[in-house]
């Protein structure tokens, strides 16, 4: 079997991007902008709200190592799904957490584990993550990929010791 992708938003994408980075099975992930309708979008233009992309990460991954069911569990550990528009300190539409599907097996998948994760009870408030077709995705500046590695003390909204 070769490689999939998946494509998730959950706030800013250098801590997602190191929490997937992080799992054997995840071969690559760069983190872009999706959702949105300007074409080839810059982080600037991004944060000023008006494009509608959300930071993003493109995830490939080797389905035989680790399976989107398991890469959906971390997505769910990795951000607040009731907030709309901010993960931790940053607030902003293009926060607004995300599941973009590749296919409609994912789909199927991300309303499931939504769907459970509402009936868990967990959260006292409605899950406010989205789940959408993947349009477009933009690769992010290269000053954005691998961020954290580059800036080892950079803001992160993610306790990257929390995933389990």
């Amino acid at each position: 079997m070769k490689n999939d992708m998946a494509t998730f938003g959950a706030g800013c994408f250098w801590g997602v991007e190191a929490a997937y980075r992080m799992q054997e099975g995840v071969v690559d992930a760069k983190a872009g902008y999706t959702g949105g309708t300007t074409e080839n979008p810059t982080y600037e233009q991004v944060c000023s709200g008006q494009t509608g992309h959300v930071e993003a990460l493109q995830i490939t991954f080797d389905p035989k190592i680790i399976s989107y069911d398991r890469l959906l569990d971390i997505f769910w550990q990795i951000h607040d799904p009731t907030l709309t528009n901010r993960q931790g300190n940053d607030v902003g539409t293009q926060y607004q957490a995300a599941i973009f599907y590749h296919k409609p097996a994912q789909k199927e998948a991300a309303e499931r584990s939504k769907q459970k994760l509402e009936q868990s009870s967990q959260y006292s408030r409605p899950i406010a993550t989205l789940i959408k077709p993947l349009g477009k995705f933009w690769p992010a500046e290269e000053e954005h990929q691998r961020y954290l590695e580059k800036h080892p003390g950079g803001y992160c909204h993610i306790n990257l010791q929390a995933i389990h």
